[in-house]
C-alpha cells in the first residue's frame, strides 16, 4: 500500500472510530440516581457499552486486513480516547475522568492491537486460500 493510501486509510479509520464513539456513547451524559439507595450510575448503559465494544472489534479485524495493525492500534487509539476524554472532561469536576482516560487508552491499545493483529492474520489466511 502507498503512502496517500495508508494516510487515507488512517484518516477514515480516525474518523469511523470517532463515530463509533458517538453512535453509541457520546449522545449520553444523563446520570441515573437510584431513588432507594441513592446511588448514582452511568452515564452508559451496558448495552451502549457491549455495542460500543462490538463495533470497535469489527472496524479493528477489517483495519486489520487491509492496513498494518502497527497503524490500526494507535489510530484507533488516540481516536477513541480523545473524544471519550474531550467529553469527560468537559463533564466532571472531581478530575477523576484522567483515571477512566487512562483506563480507555490501556484497553483501547490492547484491544485494537490484539484485534487488528487477528484480522491481518485471517485476511491473509483467507487470500492465500483464494489462490
Amino acid at each position: 500500500m502507498r503512502g496517500n493510501q495508508k494516510l487515507l486509510g488512517a484518516v477514515f479509520l480516525a474518523v469511523a472510530t470517532v463515530g463509533v464513539w458517538l453512535l453509541w456513547l457520546g449522545w449520553d451524559t444523563e446520570y441515573t440516581v437510584e431513588e432507594e439507595t441513592s446511588s448514582t450510575s452511568g452515564p452508559y448503559e451496558p448495552w451502549q457499552v457491549i455495542g460500543c465494544v462490538l463495533t470497535l472489534v469489527l472496524l479493528a479485524a477489517l483495519a486489520g486486513t487491509r492496513l498494518s495493525p502497527w497503524l490500526v492500534a494507535p489510530v484507533m487509539t488516540l481516536a477513541f480516547t480523545v473524544a471519550w476524554a474531550w467529553q469527560a472532561a468537559s463533564t466532571d469536576d472531581s478530575g477523576l475522568w484522567a483515571v477512566g482516560g487512562f483506563l480507555v487508552l490501556i484497553g483501547m491499545a490492547a484491544g485494537s492491537t490484539v484485534v487488528s493483529l487477528a484480522g491481518r492474520r485471517l485476511g491473509r489466511a483467507l487470500a492465500s486460500r483464494s489462490r
